[in-house]
Formats: structure tokens, C-alpha cells, sequence
């Protein structure tokens, strides 16, 4: 696992440490958390944008019009 260092006001600092305290976690754990969704979100946003991107380019389509029913049936 990598360190990081950020440079913030301690204004700033000390007030983030205050709630994550009242929120019974860690400004460490706050960060993490934060960029560990803040990457998946780009992932799953890349992915999707290339099935899309894909799909449209397969030229594809289907004459059949679905129905609820229809997609439940075994």
C-alpha cells in the first residue's frame, strides 16, 4: 500500500478530524474511501461507455418486441 501526502489548511485539517471522530472513523480512512469510489465510478463509467459504444457498432437489432412475460418464460 502507498502513502500519500496532502497539503491542506489545519483549519481545514482539525475540522475534518472533529467529524470523523463523530462519525467514529479516521480522516485516513475518509480519503481512502473517497478515492476508492471516486475510482471505481470512473470504471464503471469507461466500461459502460464502451459496451455502449460497442453496441452500436455491431450494427444489431432485434424485430422482436419484448414483453415481460416473454422474458420470464423458461
Amino acid at each position: 500500500m502507498a502513502n500519500l501526502t496532502v497539503v491542506i489548511d489545519d483549519s481545514v485539517l482539525l475540522e475534518a478530524r472533529k467529524r470523523a471522530l463523530d462519525q467514529g472513523t479516521s480522516v485516513n480512512a475518509l480519503l481512502r474511501n473517497y478515492l476508492e469510489s471516486y475510482v471505481g465510478k470512473e470504471q464503471r463509467a469507461t466500461g459502460m461507455q464502451r459496451f455502449i459504444e460497442q453496441a452500436r457498432a455491431s450494427g444489431g437489432r432485434s424485430s422482436k418486441a419484448w414483453n415481460r412475460s416473454d422474458l420470464h418464460e423458461r
